[in-house]
């Protein structure tokens, strides 16, 4: 065990993972984040709190990381290099651990091209990749990215990064995945899977570089609410692939079910996922939908979770 992390314990107890998200608010409001936290309480092993995602302004992840912490759940503080450098970073993970967080994960972050401060400065001091390394560092070496040694208590994080097996070019993704493996990622978390079988060709590329077996992967996925948002998923998200014949089938159901669908859908594709070779647990991305979660978990067949 290089951590206390409850993540860390579930994957290394050889149990199927469950992480979730929650998103921050648009505001200060504390019972905000409280209230979404309470639908994935019990329901998965680590929460994932997004740090302004989309490149829009939500209070920051550590806060957020906070309140979930006080509800007795383990967060995932998730961490950008878009918007701060690299002291500032290494300021906030320390501050993390100090309040109990102990589980990361290191992004690039959307640009602010995408977001609603389009003229804001992207900062990526560092990349991804380099945040991974430094929080490596800090954790089994002691010492700052700028070679000082850390005083007293060192933050013992588990290391956690994303990897798109969709995105272009489909030739380089296990290279860059193998890359943050290297760097010192701990467990992967992909982007949302609707093309089941080109994640299945990017698994046979992991297996055979042997990435499986040194680094977690979970799976990432989506439920889709109506075929609105499955139209949107496929034309206007950028590294998202969703087959037409999935929004074929979204539109061939009335409105009102398509929620059901939507989460019908995400269930098989759940029980495919569990029969390749590699993937470790997933990841829940129900985006504004946080009350579904519980519903999506159990119809999987992976409750209770483990206490470990």
């Amino acid at each position: 065990m290089k951590t206390q992390s409850n993540l860390e314990k579930v994957l290394s107890g050889g149990h199927l993972a469950v992480t979730s998200e929650c998103g921050p608010p648009r505001g200060a409001s504390a019972q905000t984040v409280v209230d979404k936290a309470k639908y994935l309480e019990g329901v998965v092993d680590a929460v994932n709190i997004t740090d302004n995602q989309t490149a829009v302004v939500r209070m920051s992840s550590l806060a957020g990381s906070v309140l979930v912490k006080q509800q007795g759940m383990n967060p995932l503080l998730q961490m950008v290099t878009r918007d701060r450098n690299r002291l500032a970073m290494q300021a906030d993970i320390l501050g993390a651990y100090a309040l109990g967080i102990d589980t990361m994960l290191c992004l690039s972050g959307d640009h602010t091209k995408f977001g609603d401060h389009a003229m804001a400065a992207n900062v990526h001091d560092i990349d991804s990749i380099q945040l991974i390394q430094m929080v490596k560092g800090m954790r089994d070496e002691g010492k700052f990215q700028g070679g000082a040694e850390i005083k007293g208590v060192v933050p013992k994080m588990y290391i956690g990064a994303a990897a798109n097996p969709f995105a272009d070019p489909f030739e380089l993704r296990v290279m860059r995945l193998a890359k943050k493996i290297a760097a010192g990622a701990d467990f992967i978390q992909t982007q949302c899977i609707f093309n089941i079988e080109k994640f299945e060709k990017w698994m046979e590329g992991v297996r055979k570089m042997g990435l499986h077996e040194k680094c977690y992967i979970l799976a990432g996925i989506t439920p889709m609410k109506s075929v609105g948002a499955a139209k949107y998923m496929k034309n206007r998200v950028p590294g998202m692939d969703v087959p037409q014949e999935l929004v074929d089938r979204m539109s061939g159901v009335a409105k009102e079910d398509q929620p059901a669908e939507g989460i019908k859908i995400c269930l098989e594709t759940m029980e495919r996922l569990k029969e390749v070779e590699g993937v470790a647990g997933f990841h829940i991305m129900a985006i504004d939908w946080e009350e579904k979660v519980e519903e999506i978990v159990k119809q999987a067949g992976l409750y209770p979770r483990p206490q470990v």
